[in-house]
């Protein structure tokens, strides 16, 4: 059986993860160390993002070990986990911002639920971590109010609220245009750098992918096909890496678009 790093804030061990009968991940093994940026790659349905829930603990493993900062979340109570969550920070594909609340109410939540502080300093925490994503002066605002990207910087704001140990991005690019999803991989990579904070993220945008990352994780049919650093992910000769890192449809998409082109009479496409 594999063995847990010392040097690993996350060690995943011969995860499995089913929903009912069906089994999402089949026995997938890694590691993340402390202080360094995994990016999680797989296409869609790969298990890449029930894995991702897996690790902040909102699904329960069927059997294996997920062990963070030294404790083994899969043997724990939800109260236990709840007491790791606040070593964790989260920001969501969609922001996850609450609508009927002013961006700095949002950022203040985790704080007002997980801490005696008195306003006064939570507010002025507020401000701080608005500041450190480019938010400054914007906690009066509704979410409403902000750009896509934006909303973005104040979920990642509102994720290091509680001066996490871990943070965990799912897809922190999605949606957006490339100029402002530059702008969040920049972010990205001074939180790393200010902090030396432990990060997961999931994406499959490869330009941001190869800017942020430290190592990197290709998920498949739910197992790990492929672990290592981004030099040795682009020259990986495994076909289903390959695959997604060039771009290449499955069998059965380039089928149906025949099909779809002998019933339109468009024969004008040509694949080389």
């Amino acid at each position: 059986m594999a063995e847990r790093s010392e040097d690993a804030a996350i060690s995943v061990i011969n995860l499995r993860v089913s929903y009912g009968e069906r089994e999402i991940l089949h026995g997938i093994t890694f590691d993340v160390l402390r202080g360094e940026t995994m990016v999680i790659l797989g296409g869609s349905g790969s298990g890449k993002s029930t894995l991702l829930r897996t690790l902040v603990g909102l699904e329960k493993p069927s059997s294996g070990e997920v062990w963070i900062q030294g404790v083994n979340t899969a043997k724990i109570s939800e109260r236990e986990m709840d007491a790791i969550r606040k070593k964790m920070g989260m920001s969501f594909q969609g922001s996850a911002l609450f609508g009927s609340l002013t961006v700095g109410e949002n950022v203040a939540l985790p704080l007002r639920e997980h801490t005696d502080l008195e306003d006064s300093t939570i507010e002025i925490m507020v401000r701080i971590k608005l500041g450190q994503v480019g938010l400054a002066n914007f906690e009066d605002f509704m979410p409403s109010e902000l750009s896509g990207g934006m909303k973005k910087r104040a979920a990642v704001a509102r994720a290091l609220a509680m001066d996490p140990e871990i943070l965990f991005f799912d897809e922190p690019s999605a949606g957006l245009d490339p100029i402002i999803a530059a702008g969040l991989d920049e972010l990205i990579l001074n939180l790393k750098k200010a902090y030396s904070i432990t990060m997961v993220v999931v994406t499959h945008e490869l330009a941001s992918a190869f800017l942020i990352a430290d190592r990197m994780v290709y998920v498949d049919r739910g197992n790990i096909v492929a672990l290592g650093t981004k030099e040795e992910f682009r020259s990986s000769t495994h076909p289903r890496v390959r695959q997604f890192l060039d771009r290449v449809p499955e069998p059965e998409v380039v089928q149906e678009l025949d099909y779809l082109q002998m019933l339109t009479g468009d024969h004008t496409s040509k694949r080389g």
